[in-house]
C-alpha cells in the first residue's frame, strides 16, 4: 500500500486560517495516477506555469474555474482519501514550554493518528510518502521512525513500513494530496468554494476526518 500525504495550514496564527489540515490518500497505481496529474497540470494550466516543478494549491495566477475543475480532476483519479484536522486554538499545553510550541512532536503525532486509520490492513508492505519540512527538535530520521514506531504495533507480524519524508517537487502525489487539503481546508474555514470542494471529493473519502484534540 502506497499513501501520500500533506498538510494545509500553520500551528501558528497565519491570516485568517484557524484550522491545520493533514490530508492523505492511497490509490490502486500510483505511477498511474501521477502520470495523469502531471499530465493535467502541463496541458489545463497556464503556459508560464507549466514547466514549473510544481504548482501549489495556494498558488497565485489559478482561477477559481480552473481550480474546481482540477479538484474535479483529481476526484476522478480514484483517489482513497483520509484526512484529519485540528483548530489550533485546541493544541493541548501539553505541547507547549515557556511559551513556545514543540511543533515537532505535534506534526509528528498527528500526522501518525492520520496514519492510524488506514490499520488495520492485511497488506504487509507499507510505503508512506510526505512532504519534507522542518521540524523543531526532531531530525527527519527520527520523524521517520517515530511514525514507524507508532504504526507497527497496529500492524500483522511481518509488516514492512517504509516512511519518507521527501521534497514534493520530486513526488507528484504529494502534490496531489496538496491539492486535497487545500479544498478540505477551504471547506472547514468556511471558505470561498469550499462547499463546492468538499462536495466534489466526498465520494472519494473513506470515511469522516479525524478531527484531534477536541476535548
Amino acid at each position: 500500500m502506497y499513501i501520500f500525504l500533506d498538510e494545509s495550514g500553520n500551528f501558528k496564527k497565519h491570516n485568517h486560517e484557524e484550522y491545520f489540515v493533514i490530508g492523505s490518500f492511497t490509490v490502486s497505481n500510483q505511477r498511474a495516477t501521477a502520470k495523469a496529474f502531471r499530465s493535467w497540470l502541463r496541458t489545463r494550466f497556464p503556459r508560464k506555469m507549466r514547466t514549473q516543478s510544481e504548482i501549489k494549491w495556494s498558488a497565485t495566477g489559478i482561477t477559481d474555474e480552473l481550480r474546481m475543475r482540477t479538484i474535479k480532476h483529481i476526484s476522478d483519479l480514484n483517489v482513497r482519501i483520509r484526512y484529519g484536522y485540528l483548530l489550533r486554538n485546541n493544541i493541548p499545553s501539553t505541547y507547549k514550554r515557556k511559551g513556545r510550541l514543540d511543533s515537532g512532536i505535534l506534526y509528528a503525532n498527528i500526522i501518525a493518528e492520520t496514519l492510524e486509520t488506514y490499520l488495520p490492513t492485511d497488506e504487509k508492505e507499507i510505503y508512506i510518502f510526505c512532504d519534507q519540512r522542518s521540524l523543531k527538535d526532531m531530525s527527519k530520521s527520527e520523524f521517520e521512525s517515530h511514525i514507524t514506531g507508532k504504526l507497527l504495533p497496529l500492524c500483522v507480524t511481518g509488516t514492512r513500513i517504509q516512511v519518507q519524508m521527501i521534497d514534493s517537487t520530486s513526488n507528484v502525489n504529494i502534490q496531489i494530496a496538496d491539492w486535497i487539503s487545500g479544498a478540505i481546508s477551504r471547506y472547514l474555514e468556511n471558505s470561498k468554494n469550499g462547499e463546492e470542494y468538499f462536495k466534489i471529493l466526498k465520494n472519494n473519502f473513506l470515511e469522516k476526518g479525524r478531527e484531534f484534540f477536541t476535548e
